[in-house]
């Protein structure tokens, strides 16, 4: 019993806190999430005051706070709108992992790292935060913009390019070797295309089964069954955030519509838990020796998602700002990259990875907000519009 009262004091403070927090934040016009990041760091290990008895509840809950994310995401589109999108944004995926991921395995082999580090921290520079930058387009009020699909285009190719690299380097850093890597990307591709087939061709007959007269009914049966398939596709090793976005892309019509009314406070509870985990997995003493390596490493990734941004939204005619959009809101990195730098650690690779990893992530995750506020500023867009009417 008293490690239960102990849990709820912790929870009970904690929120508290991050609802004190988020109020500050938005008075001052910035968004909550780099002021939820530090408190992670404050209350965590190494910090002011670590939450011991918490720790597993607030991780779980992390989890769920991605999963939520994404599934929302899903629900502003159609299986018809996804494929198209993905068709219309291939060439900028391909863009994205060549400018993103050659700067990261660059910089590791600068560094004296060997291959497998560098392919490592390939995938760390290369992927976007999927949950940070849902929970960004939310804050800025920026879902129903035209350049959010471009956004959301490049971040489910991301996504389902994880699915693929996760297992490759998975088998890689245990040493599995040629033949054990191919195998675990077969599983993978083979998994990720039963889910889109499902969601595709199959999205209207789940619908058909929840009914949006019982409130009650329909929370529990689609937040069960995006739980259910985000858990069945990370035991298959595809992103769980990959399962819970398509979950949402099969789910339309008044489902969808009421879904997203109902579960908005649940994603708005659980994305702050799994920023505040963020902050909580990070040792403080960790980030001076790393800080300058992992700052300018973000500069120039950062830079390249703007770039990355700006093709893609250029690509399907959207004008000089909301190209700009696109590509500020494209450079925080998070979850995945996380993942892939925890991998490493686990197989003893390089122990200069983690503390590199978690202080680039805290960066872009810090800075990657503030900046994506900068195209709502009127000075920001008189300068905008100064550049391209004296443009030749």
């Amino acid at each position: 019993m008293h490690g239960t009262t102990v849990l709820l004091v912790e929870v009970g403070a904690l929120l508290f806190a991050l609802g004190m927090l988020g109020r500050i934040g938005r008075r001052f016009g910035l968004s909550p999430i780099p002021l939820y990041l530090l408190a992670g760091l404050a209350f965590g290990h190494g910090g002011l005051l670590p939450l011991h008895a918490s720790e597993e509840f607030i991780e779980v809950g992390a989890e769920i706070g991605v999963i939520l994310l994404l599934l929302m995401l899903g629900l502003e589109y159609s299986a018809s709108e996804l494929v198209g999108n993905l068709r219309a944004a291939a060439p900028a995926g391909l863009i994205d992992a060549v400018l993103n991921a050659l700067p990261g395995a660059g910089f590791a082999l600068l560094l004296g790292w060997d291959w497998r580090a560098a392919l490592v921290l390939a995938g760390i520079t290369w992927v976007s935060s999927s949950g940070v930058i849902a929970k960004i387009l939310s804050d800025l009020g920026r879902l129903g913009n035209r350049e959010t699909p471009v956004i959301l285009s490049v971040l489910v190719i991301e996504d389902l390019a994880m699915a693929f690299y996760l297992p490759l380097v998975t088998a890689v850093l245990a040493g599995a070797g040629l033949l054990g890597g191919a195998k675990a990307l077969g599983i993978a591709v083979a998994s990720v295309i039963a889910v889109l087939v499902v969601a595709i061709r199959y999205g209207h007959k789940i619908s058909a089964f929840m009914s949006v007269k019982d409130p009650e009914a329909l929370l529990l049966s689609v937040l069960g069954l995006t739980l259910f398939v985000a858990g069945v596709a990370a035991k298959l090793q595809v992103s769980a955030a990959v399962g819970a976005f398509l979950v949402g892309i099969a789910l339309g019509g008044p489902v969808a519509h009421h879904a997203t009314q109902i579960l908005s406070p649940l994603r708005d509870l659980f994305a702050a838990v799994f920023f505040v985990f963020f902050g909580l997995a990070t040792n403080p003493a960790d980030m001076p020796p790393v800080l300058l390596p992992a700052l300018g490493l973000a500069v120039v990734t950062m830079a390249m998602k703007v770039l990355t941004g700006w093709f893609a939204a250029k690509r399907v005619g959207i004008a000089v700002p909301g190209r700009l959009r696109a590509g500020l809101a494209l450079m925080p990195r998070g979850e995945f990259s996380v993942v892939i730098a925890g991998l490493a650690v686990a197989s003893g690779v390089e122990p200069g990875l983690a503390p590199l990893a978690t202080a680039y992530v805290l960066i872009t995750v810090v800075s990657g907000p503030a900046l994506a506020r900068l195209p709502d500023y009127a000075w920001f867009k008189a300068f905008v519009r100064r550049r391209t009417t004296t443009a030749p």
